[in-house]
């Protein structure tokens, strides 16, 4: 079992930044952030095999957020930058332990950290 904890969400006004970091229990394979606003389905928002390094984002915040790791950590981190009041949700850390990182099936998530844009 890993356990995630998220740190780092907040309010901010629209145009500004905020950075996430999640650490975990132990390594994971690939790690991701993935999002859910009230009344809509979670969504993958940015992932990363933390082998390679390779990443993914979604279309909605390609060019606007930047997903990362430290591996010496088990850590992840997201730095979101011209945030939008759409990007307002629940950001959850996600780790899985194996298999193809760029998938909706992920093992284990965090908490979740709020970030509201206003």
């Amino acid at each position: 079992h890993v356990q995630l904890v998220e740190s780092g969400g907040g309010s901010v006004q629209a145009g500004g930044s905020l950075r996430l970091s999640c650490v975990a229990s132990k390594s994971s394979a690939c790690m991701g952030w993935f999002r859910q606003a009230p009344g809509k389905e979670r969504e993958v928002v940015a992932q990363i095999y933390t082998g390679g390094g390779s990443t993914y984002y979604a279309d909605s915040v390609k060019g606007r957020f930047t997903i990362s790791r430290d591996n010496a950590k088990n850590a992840v981190y997201l730095q979101m930058t011209s945030l939008k009041p759409e990007d307002t949700a629940l950001y959850y850390c996600a780790a899985r332990s194996g298999g193809y990182c760029f998938s909706r099936a992920y093992d284990y998530y965090g908490q979740g950290t709020q970030v509201t844009v206003s």
